[in-house]
């Protein structure tokens, strides 16, 4: 019996056009261009426009993916949206998705939320439903709005967060050896709350009673999460790596969650693998969370930082805390 591998057909990416600088936070909050710059990396990050949704950005990047893999949106029979930043809490961020890129109705549509594992978790989901022979391609998305959800007077937290979308188009392919090779998922719910957003869930909802706006927004104990960000992307770094018997230096190009450079030098250091193997884009977009590995996947390959028979690693971690990795034989 032939094995079907999961393959991407295409990639696209869409960021805002609003720039918003270190320079110009520093008017704001109590900061600089060299104290974020020197705990980050980041040195700008975009801002949607007002009015402009997470479903807005989102079709952008998947119809760009779409035009790069030569596939009508009629021809999708899955579209799944990784976001924690919807355009409202229902319905799915992917219905709007769905309608403003004309996927037919027989179509399942659906959000996925792991935050910034967020992509490679509904990546993982949609290779399982193409491989089952139920469905034929996907569009997977990764979109963020995150400064809708950003405490603008934390300097601790407003520094690191963009927003943007990513999305990749999926099918099937009987060419051996390519594609998706594995994917390594996983999760420490005992540090869930290290890095949250208290408010506007089941557990605080709204109400009408008063809540500091803050609660409303992205809360992170910084330094802890650091730690068990570093540790848990190692950890399912290699442990994908071991899983297909390769070693580090076999790996082509690395392309991390972009949310920190100084956790991409640590990962850089652990693997033993010189920075210019990793794909790095943090400086100019920060933190976009589910759409941080699509949008640099994207850019990687348009740049020509991608070849035919090359093995690519992504690697995440997120709120939850969640974390993965996947291995892909381009």
């Amino acid at each position: 019996m032939l094995t079907r591998s999961t393959v991407i057909l295409g990639t696209g990416s869409y960021t805002p056009e609003r720039v918003l600088s270190n320079d110009e936070l520093a008017g704001t909050v109590d900061t600089s261009d060299e104290w974020v710059f020197s705990r980050t990396g980041i040195r700008e990050r975009r801002i949607a426009a007002p009015g402009e949704t997470s479903s807005d950005m989102g079709v952008r990047a998947a119809q760009r993916a779409l035009d790069d893999a030569g596939v009508k949106a009629t021809e999708i029979d899955l579209l799944i949206v990784a976001t924690i930043t919807p355009d409202m809490p229902m319905p799915a961020c992917a219905c709007f998705i769905q309608q403003k890129l004309g996927i037919p109705s027989h179509s399942a549509c659906f959000d996925l939320n792991a935050a910034c594992s967020g992509f490679l978790y509904a990546l993982d989901t949609a290779s399982a439903m193409i491989s089952s022979g139920r469905y034929r391609k996907a569009v997977v998305v990764g979109v963020e709005k995150l400064s809708s959800v950003v405490d603008w007077q934390d300097r601790t937290t407003c520094v690191l967060f963009g927003d943007g979308a990513g999305a990749v188009v999926v099918g099937s392919s009987d060419e051996p050896n390519r594609g998706l090779l594995g994917t390594c998922l996983g999760c420490d719910g005992a540090s869930a709350e290290l890095l949250m957003i208290p408010r506007g869930g089941s557990r605080g909802p709204s109400t009408g009673e008063t809540y500091p706006a803050r609660d409303y927004c992205i809360q992170m104990k910084g330094r802890e999460v650091f730690k068990l960000a570093v540790r848990g992307m190692d950890e399912v770094a290699r442990d994908i790596l071991e899983q297909h018997h390769l070693h580090a230096d076999q790996i082509a190009l690395v392309i991390p969650h972009q949310a920190n450079l100084r956790i991409i030098e640590a990962i850089s250091q652990y693997l033993e693998l010189p920075m210019e193997r990793f794909f790095v884009n943090v400086d100019r977009y920060g933190n976009t969370s589910a759409a941080s590995i699509p949008l640099a996947l994207d850019e990687a390959r348009r740049g020509g930082r991608i070849r035919p028979g090359d093995l690519i690693l992504l690697v995440a971690f997120g709120a939850g805390l969640t974390y993965g990795s996947a291995l892909i034989r381009w």
